[in-house]
Order: C-alpha cells, then structure tokens, then sequence
C-alpha cells in the first residue's frame, strides 16, 4: 500500500526542520493532506498520503507518512507472512515526494485544510513527537492500522474528534473485499488469490469510518466535512495529473467468470464416466491431478493463514468447504483410472462425496441473510468440480 522510503531516518530529521516548522509561530503554518494516487505495482495499488507541514515564511515544506518498511530487515520476509508487519513513520520534503509519484505517472493532490492555531499547534506537537525514533514504529495491519489510518487519526485528534464523530455511523460504500477487488484487478490472478484467501472479516459491513482505510476514500471524504461553520478543506489543488489507467469504480463480479470456468474444468473431470476412451483417461487424471493439487495447496494455505498468522482478515475462511487439504487424498484415486478396468477404493469414493457435500453445505448457507461471507464466486467454480468427480469416482469404485 505504501512505497518503500528509505531516505531519511527520523533521528536525522529533526536538524533538518529546526528553521523552519519546528520552531514557526502555527499562525504560519499551513496543514495539507497529500493524496498520492495508485501504482502499477501491486503494493502501490492502494494508493499513499501524507501530512504536509508548511512554514509559508520561510517556504520549509515536510510530509510526514507512515509508509516505511525495510526488506533488509532481519526476518523481515518471516514476519511479513506471520502477519507481523513493522512499519515506521518518516519525513522528507514535500517536492521530494512529488517528484517521486510525478514520475510514476501517479496523481499528486493537495488539500489546505482550515485549522485554527490551535489544532495546528496540536498536529505540530504530535507529528514531531511521534517521529522520533523511540516513537515511530508500529505494527502494520492492511485494513485498520495502515498508512492512512495513522494519518487519518492524527488528524481527528487534532479536530477534536469531528471526523470520526461524523463517520463512525455513517454507512460506507463498499467491504474490504469489495475494495481491494477494485483496487487490485489490474492483476488477475493477484485478484483472485487474495479473493480466495480473504475471510468473513473483509465482508463485515463498513462505516465510512472503517473505509477511509483508504488515501482516495479520505481525500474524498474530508469534502464533505465542517468545522465551526466552514468547510475543512480551504483549497483542493491536483499538483499532478494521473498518467495511468484508474482503478474502476466498482469491483468486478466474479461469480459468473468463476461459474463459467468451474464448469468447463467439470467436463474432463467428468470424461470417465461418459466414456471409455483412452484418450479421456488421460485428460481426465491430468485435469484432475491439477485440481486436487490447486485444491489442497489453497486448503493448506488457508488453514497456515488462520491457526499459524496475525493477518486476521484471513481467518475463518469458510472456502475451506470448497478447498481442503483433504484434495490430497484422492490423487492416488485419479491416477488408476490412468488404465482401464482399474477399479477406485471406496475410500476414494467417500473423500471426494464429503468434499462435494461441504462445497453443497457452503452453497446452502448463502441462503441464510446473515452469512458473514461473501465467497460465492468459490462456490460455484468449486461445486461443479466436486459434483463431476464425485460422478467419476462413484461410477469406478470396487
């Protein structure tokens, strides 16, 4: 979500803002949102920002962000998976940042917003106070505690909690699921596999709280707010045009792509039990071998994410009733009916009916209102599946 910053480390800031916003009546201050838009790189699809501190004597203009990670931290690669991800704030000019998003083809926006002294003279504090080294470290969470919740936050503090008074019950537009759908469909397959891999948490019904998660969604939502009469966003400035094709506005529906595609996969799945041709045998176990294994690994991935993780968003996964380490289990089945006349184990047999069962059991559920997940688009590539090699193995066995 944030760009890697390597560049300047919070101990050797403070030198270097000493002139200017650190010691600045706030009545010269100027505070900005910066909106950066989102990236062709999948960890840049969701977009970055940060708060701009400006002296507008001496012209010193810093943004301060979350967004820091080192990957020549030791373990780094370990605890990014385990789900614990450190992150820290950093500082550097303002046109550094432009220069650097301008040069993505990203689109840079300024927000002036309308604080008195007061609220600036707080922000002040806070920001400077939480870049020091002992304070900016934290513990990155893609959906509540990222680069834009920190950012977000600060500046709610700073009003006096206007904003999340105003959004914490206000309906939101889209889930995490939704979102990150959107945001990451540039990338197909990236796309379905974290779709896949996402739980009943990314389908919790949002506030436009929980959802300005997101650098375009508080850009979008500070508009609508007020302090005292007048509106919190004093100037809107595009700095920088976007150069690259923008996420769409909605995500896309994958339930009739993955219906289709389950569908066309049960067919050679189902070719041993329409016909006796060798050639079909042979489609068949290499159909069904890729399944199973496609089955099993995203089973065991599933299972690794919710007992072994932090990334919570991935917990409770209910495609595990599609896709189970169980899928192992039947390849050595698929792979006799590589010659004629070799007839499947019962157990075979009844790995693969449960296996269809559970995916029939999930496909039930979506019937019931309040089903905490959206995961039918699994479901339907899933069942067809299931349901052509419970058909094959029922058909074969002793």
């Amino acid at each position: 979500m944030c760009r890697i910053l390597l560049l300047v480390l919070a101990v050797c800031l403070a030198p270097a803002v000493r002139a200017g916003i650190v010691d600045a009546p706030a009545a010269n201050l100027e505070i900005s949102l910066m909106t950066y838009g989102p990236g062709d790189i999948y960890w840049e699809r969701f977009g970055h920002d940060a708060l701009e501190v400006r002296d507008t004597v001496s012209g010193e203009s810093i943004a301060f962000n979350y967004g820091v990670f080192d990957f020549d931290q030791k373990g780094f690669l370990l605890n990014f998976a385990r789900g614990i991800m450190a992150y820290r704030m950093d500082a550097e000019s303002t046109q550094s940042d432009i220069d650097f998003y301008a040069s993505e083809g990203r689109y840079v926006r300024r927000q002036r917003l309308a604080l008195d002294d007061a609220q600036k003279e707080r922000l002040r504090r806070f920001l400077l106070w939480n870049i020091r080294p002992e304070n900016a470290g934290y513990h990155y969470d893609y959906y509540v505690d990222n680069c834009t919740t920190r950012v977000r936050d600060a500046l709610d503090d700073a009003l006096g909690g206007v904003l999340s008074t105003a959004w914490i019950n206000q309906p939101g537009g889209m889930t995490f699921r939704e979102q990150t759908a959107r945001l990451m469909s540039n990338q197909p397959l990236l796309m379905l596999g974290m779709d896949l891999g996402l739980g009943p948490y990314a389908d919790q019904p949002m506030t436009a709280w929980k959802e300005s998660f997101l650098p375009m969604t508080l850009e979008d939502q500070l508009r609508s707010i007020s302090v005292d009469g007048r509106p919190l966003v004093a100037e809107d400035t595009l700095l920088v045009p976007a150069k690259l094709t923008p996420p769409p506005d909605r995500a896309p529906d994958l339930r009739w792509p993955l219906l289709a595609a389950g569908l066309l996969f049960a067919v050679p799945l189902a070719l041993p039990a329409l016909t006796r041709r060798g050639g079909a045998r042979g489609v068949f176990v290499a159909a069904g071998t890729l399944y199973a294994l496609f089955a099993g690994l995203a089973g065991l991935l599933m299972l690794a994410l919710w007992t072994l993780t932090l990334h919570r968003s991935a917990w409770g996964n209910f495609n595990l009733l599609a896709f189970s380490p169980l899928a192992f289990a039947i390849l050595p089945g698929i792979w006799r009916i590589r010659r004629a006349g070799r007839p499947i184990s019962r157990a075979t047999s009844r790995v693969t009916a449960i296996s269809f069962a559970a995916c029939a059991i999930a496909l039930l559920l979506h019937l019931w209102p309040d089903f905490p997940q959206r995961n039918l688009p699994w479901l339907l590539f899933a069942l067809p599946c299931w349901a052509a090699l419970t058909w094959t193995f029922c058909r074969r066995h002793d």
